[in-house]
């Protein structure tokens, strides 16, 4: 039985698989559309979603939506007429296009299907959005029973919920409702201190470790009125959201020193102090909510999903101090996980199918989007002229080790591509942790980024307690947690951001950020040998079972999906080496890249 689920039309939209309570293929739309947090019906996706199940037409068995559009509708219409009339201008702009897009989905989704070839009566579910999270947490979890935590922006109304999952079955028992939303107080922060709303949030907490926590006292005093439970509610008065077309108001820049930080200008300390406040009371709200959680459900281990999930600093925190023996947190913990979430909800829920949790977990390593074989990617190289050497499976991996050895930039495009947010060694760029440069040319001269931001580790998994203090694996790159003291160097402390970035704070400088921290991944040969190989054959190269693993991108661009894309990407920035399969593409040797016009045009800065 084969179950489409699909999430769309507020941000990263995305598509999923599943047969017989397996999942087959997920992917977002982004990564075929090349616009970053694509909105818009996953056409594309959902083509690919049915190409790799080899579904023939009448071979698709039942579709999911993530949410209730009519709900939703249903809030967008009491919360204007709650504010009526301040809130007209946002509500004019966004009744369009409603009525001609959102309130539409069972005819835009059988419009796709038709398109992609599938026929026949296809029953549509629509469970709720914090069901979608929830069930995505919990059903590919290595768990029997689970307490569940879901925190994001909002979903219908819900904007957090907590419940429980035992065998097939899964209850939500507590809501939080809007306004009063973690991951949009969270987004106010990232607005006004100059990121963008729904992209730049992992960029607050990047910043949170250049800050104090100056403006903690006044968020508890003035922002919200936070419960022992974890349960909030947010002062209105401050906050722009429910009228108007800002995240905040005259009265939030009052409270904090002057009005937001504009895009793209300088950061100064402020930004730094409330970027660190509210990760710190971000940090707080969950650990209320993880232990009521606890109390309420008795249970040992906690699933985690919502995009509040995707703050693996928090999720660091969680592990190490938190009610909770285990935490399992949805890779794609965003709404591109609502999709899957859905699908496996029609087939636990109204299916009333059993489950059988998988040691490990079922996400198959988040491994799920496309893949392009040797002769594939042979076939590209030879039609455009680009020149490419061929490994043997011997020769692949300790190569790739070499050059990483010798400071090689190396763009890392094999294997199916990741479902989620984070590249895990399939679409990467990868270098050398060694290196106290290599964070400085990564940011300025492959990423286009801001400099303060820092890079990922890939650690072997049986390797991970001698570099950190963590004896979990973290195959998704969801968990921060410290360097370990022995591999630490003193620093001077209270110096400018621009001289702070570039201090050499350990033995493998690239990765430690500037609180001594990094976001790890684990990576076990099971579930990606290709990469494991080339880590293992790093380590006997150098001593040192870890690399870089950044995603493969430059700033504003969706993670690469095919070849194409790679090379594209490669030829834009300074790598030195391009990985395509089994092929190695030297920067050197390539033809000259030309463009019409300049591709950071291209992109919308995130």
């Amino acid at each position: 039985m084969n179950i489409l689920g699909i999430s769309a039309f507020y941000h990263d939209s995305a598509a999923a698989l599943i047969r017989d309570g397996e999942i087959i293929a997920a992917a977002q739309e982004e990564r075929f559309t090349r616009k970053k947090h694509d909105a818009g019906f996953p056409l594309q996706a959902v083509r690919y979603c049915l190409a790799e199940a080899g579904i023939q037409a009448d071979g698709l068995d039942a579709v999911a939506f993530y949410d209730k559009p009519l709900s939703k509708f249903n809030r967008l219409l009491q919360t204007y007429f709650t504010v009526a009339p301040s809130g007209l201008r946002s509500f004019m702009m966004a009744l369009p296009v409603w009525l001609k897009e959102k309130l539409w989905i069972p005819l835009e989704i059988e419009k796709a299907l038709e398109a992609c070839g599938a026929t026949g009566e296809i029953p549509l579910y629509y469970p709720e959005h914090h069901e979608s999270h929830a069930a995505s947490a919990f059903y590919p979890s290595p768990f029997e029973s689970a307490a569940i935590l879901t925190l994001d922006g909002v979903g219908e109304w819900a904007t957090s919920s907590m419940g429980v999952g035992r065998g097939r079955s899964l209850k939500l028992l507590k809501e939080l409702h809007f306004p009063h939303s973690l991951g949009l107080l969270y987004s106010a922060f990232t607005y006004f201190t100059g990121f963008r709303v729904n992209s730049g949030e992992y960029k607050l907490m990047g910043l949170a470790p250049y800050g104090e926590p100056k403006y903690v006292q006044a968020i508890y005093d003035h922002l919200l009125d936070l419960k022992e439970d974890g349960s909030f509610s947010l002062n209105m008065k401050y906050f722009g959201y429910l009228h108007g077309l800002t995240m905040t108001n005259d009265a939030f820049a009052k409270l904090f020193g002057g009005p937001a930080r504009r895009p793209e200008s300088e950061l100064t300390q402020r930004e730094m102090d409330l970027a660190r406040s509210i990760q710190e009371v971000t940090e707080e709200i969950v650990m209320r909510m993880a232990r009521h959680a606890h109390e309420v459900t008795g249970e040992k281990a906690l699933c985690l999903a919502g995009g509040v999930a995707l703050n693996c600093v928090s999720n660091g925190r969680l592990l190490r101090e938190g009610p909770f023996e285990k935490v399992w947190i949805q890779p794609a913990a965003g709404d591109a996980g609502g999709a899957l979430g859905a699908a496996l909800c029609v087939w636990h829920q109204v299916m009333e199918k059993e489950r059988t949790p998988v040691p490990g977990d079922a996400m198959k390593g988040s491994y799920l989007g496309p893949v392009f074989s040797d002769e594939e990617i042979a076939a590209f190289l030879e039609a455009k002229g680009y020149p490419a050497r061929r490994c043997t499976e011997e020769e692949w991996a300790p190569e790739i080790a070499r050059l990483i050895e010798e400071r090689h930039v190396i763009g890392l495009c094999h294997g199916r591509m990741e479902f989620g947010p984070r590249a895990l060694g399939n679409r990467s760029i990868i270098g050398d942790a060694r290196s106290p440069e290599m964070q400085s040319v990564m940011n300025l001269k492959i990423k286009y980024r801001e400099s303060f931001r820092p890079f990922a580790p890939s650690c072997l998994e049986e390797r991970v307690s001698e570099y950190f203090e963590l004896e979990e694996p973290s195959p998704y790159m969801l968990l921060v947690a410290p360097v370990r003291a022995s591999r630490r160097q003193n620093v001077e402390s209270g110096r400018p951001i621009r001289e702070r970035i570039n201090q050499v704070r350990s033995d493998v400088p690239a990765i430690t950020h500037v609180d001594y921290s990094a976001r790890v991944q684990t990576v076990s040969e099971e579930v990606n040998k290709p990469y494991y190989d080339i880590i293992r054959e790093f380590e006997k190269r150098t001593g040192y079972g870890i690399i870089i693993n950044t995603s493969f991108n430059v700033r504003g661009e969706p993670i690469v999906c095919t070849p194409e894309d790679a090379y594209r990407c490669f030829m834009r920035t300074e790598m030195d080496t391009l990985v395509l399969g089994s092929f190695l593409l030297d920067k050197k040797e390539q033809p000259a890249w030309s463009e019409a016009k300049d591709w950071r045009d291209e992109f919308a800065l995130d």
